[in-house]
């Protein structure tokens, strides 16, 4: 990045002031030294944060739009899976230096998607230091109706959205990697690495998805760590075991990233079987497994199931974690 001679308060003014929705709701927004908010009558608050950091959850040198779309959606995933409508959010931005054509790029990609699901920018912090990026998304859900981690029973269906693995396919590719063959056919993986990075820089949260769940699933989770991963969560949360179908899986990524790759932010969720036709009419949905009585994850290919095994490094059976060896 180059610096540029513009202060930290003009920068939050140029760029993050007008980003986003323009809500009723929002009493007071950016420039004081809070924001005031009313949230609508029975609902309950839903509040999520995550932080990215340069190198790590992104490439160094990574689309600044990306950063700016990547940072909201990951949130707005999380809203996705408890049900929740997003509201406001909140900006926390630590920069190296001040560049100018990163930072209208970054606030693009922000606010665009902030303007395409309703959600306001009330509010954050700018410093300086090595490129992280930190978001807070506040929003509701009718009181007592927020879908958990918790609530699948033995006997629930099992079902995923989109195409789980089309990410981490796509972060390899655009590593310079490849992750193998398509996990359905043992053939080479398809060649349309433009369509899985896509995945990777823009992913689409689910937010009308979740909310359609709202009086179907007994329980959600978002795919963020890796489906065995995430779904492993899920079942202890619940106290029971996972059975998880390969063969259904609708992504061609190669299989590790199907398995185990992260970035997805696809909604994984269990429904009742009295709910389950109702479910599978919805689009972009396919069931892939069962829940039963018992602990842990198994995986069922070609009529055979197996434990799930640990993938090489960090992301294991459960999921990504920033401090494994």
């Amino acid at each position: 990045m180059t610096g540029v001679a513009l202060g930290e308060f003009a920068l939050i003014d140029r760029y993050f002031r007008d980003r986003g929705a323009q809500r009723a709701d929002v009493r007071l927004g950016v420039g004081d030294d809070g924001a005031l908010l009313r949230l609508p009558p029975g609902e309950d608050l839903v509040a999520v944060s995550d932080t990215l950091v340069d190198g790590v959850h992104f490439p160094s040198g990574s689309d600044p739009r990306s950063v700016g779309h990547r940072a909201l959606a990951v949130n707005l995933s999380d809203i996705a899976a408890m049900g929740g409508t997003p509201r406001w959010a909140l900006l926390s931005l630590t920069l190296p230096s001040v560049d100018e054509a990163w930072l209208e790029a970054f606030a693009a990609g922000f606010g665009d998607l902030a303007l395409g699901h309703g959600v306001a920018l009330v509010g954050g912090d700018t410093t300086r230091g090595p490129l992280t990026i930190g978001v807070q998304v506040l929003g509701s859900v009718p009181a007592g109706q927020g879908l958990r981690r918790s609530g699948a029973r033995a006997g629930d269906a099992l079902f995923v959205s989109g195409t789980p693995g089309d990410a981490a396919a796509g972060l390899a590719s655009l590593m310079g990697r490849s992750e193998g063959t398509d996990h359905r056919t043992g053939t080479d993986a398809p060649t349309d690495a433009a369509a899985f990075e896509a995945r990777f820089l823009f992913p689409t949260p689910r937010v009308a998805l979740g909310q359609a769940l709202l009086p179907l699933a007994s329980a959600c989770i978002d795919v963020s760590d890796g489906l065995v991963g995430d779904l492993g969560k899920l079942a202890a949360a619940s106290g029971c075991a996972a059975v998880l179908d390969v063969d259904a899986l609708p992504s061609k990524a190669p299989r590790h990233c199907v398995l185990h790759g992260g970035d997805d932010y696809e909604l994984l969720f269990t429904v009742p079987p009295a709910r389950v036709a109702a479910v599978a009419a919805l689009p972009g949905v396919t069931r892939i497994g069962e829940i039963r009585a018992g602990e842990g994850v198994s995986l069922r290919e070609a009529g055979r199931e197996t434990a799930a095994a640990s993938a090489a490094g960090p992301a294991g059976p459960a999921g990504y974690d920033h401090f494994a060896r």
